[in-house]
C-alpha cells in the first residue's frame, strides 16, 4: 500500500522515483552544508564582531550557494547583528538530522570511549581553509585531523575520521559502540559519513549548545593560538604541512594540566602500561590487551 501511494507521489509532481531522490539527495546536501556554514559565520562572527556578511561569503567562498542567498541564509539565522557573547543554539532546518546528546551525565573513564569533534576556519590571504580535529575526550589525544579548502564531508569530516579510525586501527585497539560526539554541522550527518560510522559500529551523538562541545572547540583555539600564529604560512600547502607538525607537537610535548602534567599520547602510554600490568597479574597471561 505504501509502495502504491509513493509510486502516485511521483506521477502527482512529474517525477519519476530516481529523479525524485536525486533530487532529495541534492536538497539534504545543501541543507547539510548551509548548516556548516552557519556554524562557521557563527565562529566568524565571535572573533570578528563587525565584519560584514559581504565579507564572510567572500571569505568562506562557498562553492554552491551565491551572495544574495548566502546573505538572506545568515540575516534569517540573526548573524546579521553583532553578537557579543556565543549563545549560539545549532540549528534544526527541514531535513537535517538530529542525534541524541549521549554525553549529558556520561562520565568519561577510558580511552576510545567518547571521541569529540568540531571546524574550524583559518584565514590565509584574505581566504578562509577549514581544520577539521578529532580528539579523544579522555586522553585528549587529537586522533584524527583533516585541512581543507572547502567545507564539503569529503574534504573535512570523512577523512578526519579515515585517519582517526586507521590510527587507532594501527595500535589494535576496540572502537566498537564508540560514541562520536560533534555539533549540528551537517558534515557529521552527511550519507557517506554515517556509512563509515556504522561500518565501524560508532555511535553518532551531537550536542545543541557550544560549551557541549567544549573539548573539541577549546583544541580548535589550542592549535590555532598557539601553534599557527606563530608560524610563517603563505600557502593552503604549508598550512597542511604546520597543522600536521603542530598536531605531533600538541600530541607528544603539550603537557595538560587535566592530564597529570604528561602529554596527550604519555598519558595514554601511562593508562594502557597501568591496564595491562593489572590484567597480567589477575590472569597470568603475557599478551597486552587494549
Amino acid at each position: 500500500m505504501l509502495t502504491y501511494s509513493l509510486n502516485k507521489l511521483y506521477q502527482s509532481i512529474g517525477l519519476t522515483k530516481q529523479a525524485f531522490h536525486q533530487r532529495m539527495d541534492r536538497y539534504l546536501q545543501e541543507r547539510s552544508i548551509e548548516e556548516q556554514i552557519l556554524l562557521i559565520v557563527y565562529a566568524v562572527r565571535n572573533d570578528h564582531p563587525t565584519m560584514g556578511l559581504r565579507d564572510i561569503y567572500f571569505k568562506t567562498n562557498p562553492t554552491f550557494i551565491g551572495r544574495d542567498r548566502f546573505e538572506m541564509l545568515c540575516q534569517q539565522s540573526g548573524l546579521s547583528i553583532e553578537r557579543t557573547h556565543n549563545l549560539r543554539k545549532t540549528t534544526d532546518s527541514s531535513g537535517v538530522i538530529r542525534f541524541e546528546n549521549l554525553l549529558i551525565g556520561l562520565i568519561i573513564i577510558k580511552p576510545n570511549q567518547v571521541w569529540q569533534s568540531d571546524i574550524t576556519y583559518f584565514e590565509l590571504n584574505q581566504k578562509f581553509y577549514y581544520i577539521t580535529f578529532i580528539i579523544d575526550a579522555f586522553t585528549r589525544i587529537i586522533v584524527g585531523h583533516a585541512v581543507s579548502e572547502r567545507l564539503t564531508t569529503e574534504q573535512t569530516t570523512l577523512p578526519a575520521l579515515q585517519k582517526a579510525i586507521k590510527s587507532r586501527m594501527d595500535l589494535n585497539m576496540d572502537i566498537k559502540a564508540l560514541i562520536f560526539h560533534s555539533d549540528g554541522g551537517g558534515q557529521y550527518y552527511d550519507k557517506e559519513f554515517l556509512a563509515l560510522t556504522r561500518k565501524y559500529q560508532i555511535i553518532n551523538s551531537m550536542c545543541e549548545y557550544p560549551w557541549e562541545n567544549g573539548k573539541a572547540e577549546r583544541i580548535n583555539g589550542v592549535i590555532k593560538n598557539n601553534y599557527l600564529i606563530h608560524r610563517e604560512i603563505n600557502s593552503f600547502e604549508q598550512l597542511k604541512s604546520e597543522v600536521d607538525r603542530s598536531v605531533f607537537l600538541y600530541n607528544t610535548e603539550k603537557p595538560h594540566i587535566k592530564l597529570q602534567r604528561k602529554s596527550p599520547i604519555q598519558f595514554e602510554n601511562d593508562y594502557f602500561y597501568k591496564e595491562n600490568k593489572s590484567l597480567l597479574q589477575t590472569d597470568g597471561s603475557g599478551e597486552p590487551n587494549y
